[in-house]
C-alpha cells in the first residue's frame, strides 16, 4: 500500500493523468487487484490528495481518464473521508460539468451522490439550508435537460427541509428559487392549475432580490398555466387572480407574452376564443405545453374546446352537435367525446340525446336569465301572499 500511494502522491503533484489511469482504471490494476478494504483506503487517499492539491484541479476534470477514475473511487469508499473531501470533490466536479460543459444531467448525478448528514458534529453535517440548495441545485439541472420525473423527486426532498431553514430572511433568495423552481416542475408535469397558482405567487413577491421584469415573467407563466389549466371552477379561480392583477396589460409589451392578456380575459368573461385568437399564443409555449395528448388534441386545444364548450352553454340552452363542432372548430363526433367528458368529470353541467344529437345545458344561465327567472319566481311568490291576504 505504502508504494501506492506515494505512486497516487506523485502522479497528483505532477498532474500526471496517464499513471492514475494505470493505477486505477481497467482490469488487473493495482488497485482492482487489491481487497475491498484496501480499495476504499487507497480510494479515499487519492481523494484527498486531489483535493488537497493547489494544482490538480479544476484542471484534471477535463481529463476523460481522471474523470474515469473519480467515478470509480467514489463508489468505493470508507464511511469516513477526512474533512468530507468526497463531498468537495463531488461540489468541484458539480460546477465544472455545469460551467465547462453543460453537462446538467451528469452534474445532477454527481451532486445526488453527496453524502448529507443531520447530526451536528458529523463530518458530513449539512444545516436545512444548505440541504435544500443541494436539491434544488440537482432539481434545476434535471430541468435543463427536461428530466421532469427526476427533477420532481428532487424538489420534493427540497420541500421536506426548507420548512426548518432558521432565519427565513437571511435565505430568502434560496427559498425563492425552490418555489421557482417547484413551479416549473408542476408547470413541466402538466399540472397547470398548482402552477399557475405558484407562479401567481412568486409574481407578488415583495423582495429587492427579483426585479420587476423577472416579476413579470412569472405572471406571464402563471397566464399561460390558467389558459392551458382544465375547465372547472379551480380554473376559474386562477383566472380571476391573474386577471384582476393590475399589471396583466404590461404583458403585451413582452414578446413572449404579447396575447396573454387579451386569450386569458376572454376566458375569464366567457367569451368564446376564435382560431385567430391563439396563433401567437400557440408559439409562444414551451414544448411541453404542445404536447399532444391521447385524443389527439394538444394541450392548447383541449384547453379552448372545454373552455367554449362552457362559453356556449352561457349562450345556448341546447345545441346540436353538428352546429356546437362547427362553433368549436371541430367535428360533430370530436365535440360530443369531448362534452361527454366533460360532463363525467363535473366541468360541464348537462345532457346528451344521442338519438338527436343534441347537447342541453343545464345549471349554465347567463345572469339576465338568472334575472329574469328570480323576478318571475319573486312576482309568484307575491301573487301568493296577496291571494292568501285577500281569502283572510
Amino acid at each position: 500500500m505504502e508504494g501506492l500511494t506515494a505512486r497516487v502522491d506523485s502522479a497528483v503533484n505532477a498532474s500526471d493523468y496517464a499513471t492514475l489511469s494505470s493505477l486505477f482504471s481497467g482490469f488487473g490494476s493495482p488497485w482492482q487487484s487489491l481487497g475491498q478494504g484496501e480499495q476504499r483506503t487507497l480510494a479515499s487517499y487519492f481523494i484527498k490528495a486531489a483535493v488537497a492539491s493547489d494544482s490538480f484541479l479544476p484542471a484534471a476534470f477535463g481529463s476523460p481518464d481522471v474523470i474515469e477514475v473519480m467515478e470509480a473511487t467514489l463508489t468505493h469508499l470508507p464511511p469516513t473521508v477526512e474533512d468530507a473531501a468526497d463531498n468537495q470533490l463531488r461540489q468541484g466536479l458539480f460546477e465544472y460539468k455545469v460551467s465547462e460543459e453543460q453537462d446538467y444531467v451528469g452534474a445532477a448525478k454527481v451532486l445526488s451522490g453527496l453524502r448529507m448528514d443531520e447530526t451536528p458534529g458529523s463530518v458530513y453535517y449539512m444545516s436545512p439550508h444548505e440541504r435544500c440548495d443541494v436539491y434544488v441545485k440537482i432539481a434545476e439541472c434535471y430541468l435543463e435537460e427536461d428530466e421532469t420525473a427526476e427533477a420532481d423527486g428532487a424538489v420534493t426532498k427540497a420541500g421536506t427541509v426548507v420548512e426548518s431553514i432558521t432565519n427565513a430572511e437571511q435565505h430568502m433568495a434560496l427559498i425563492l428559487r425552490y418555489k421557482s423552481t417547484y413551479a416549473r416542475v408542476l408547470d413541466a408535469n402538466r399540472k397547470f392549475l398548482q402552477a399557475a397558482s405558484r407562479y401567481h405567487d412568486l409574481s407578488q413577491a415583495q423582495t429587492d432580490m427579483i426585479d420587476a421584469d423577472d416579476l413579470n415573467n412569472m405572471l406571464g407563466r402563471a397566464a399561460t398555466c390558467a389558459i392551458l389549466a382544465p375547465s372547472g371552477p379551480q380554473r376559474q379561480r386562477i383566472l380571476g387572480l391573474v386577471y384582476k392583477d393590475e399589471r396583466l396589460a404590461q404583458l403585451d409589451t413582452i414578446p413572449e407574452f404579447e396575447t396573454h392578456s387579451s386569450v386569458l380575459t376572454k376566458m375569464y368573461m366567457n367569451q368564446i376564443l376564435r382560431k385567430d385568437d391563439l396563433t401567437k399564443f400557440e408559439n409562444s409555449l414551451a414544448e411541453h405545453q404542445k404536447a399532444v395528448m391521447g385524443d389527439g388534441l394538444t394541450l392548447m386545444e383541449r384547453a379552448v374546446i372545454e373552455h367554449n364548450m362552457v362559453a356556449v352553454g352561457h349562450l345556448y340552452t341546447s345545441i346540436y352537435f353538428a352546429e356546437l363542432g362547427r362553433l368549436l372548430g371541430v367535428e360533430a363526433a370530436k365535440a360530443e367525446k369531448v362534452a361527454a367528458t366533460m360532463i363525467m368529470d363535473g366541468s360541464l353541467n348537462g345532457s346528451i340525446d344521442q338519438v338527436d344529437g343534441l347537447l342541453t345545458f343545464e345549471g349554465n344561465k347567463s345572469a339576465l336569465l338568472s334575472w329574469d327567472d328570480a323576478i318571475t319566481s319573486f312576482c309568484m311568490q307575491l301573487n301568493r301572499v296577496t291571494d292568501m291576504v285577500r281569502e283572510v
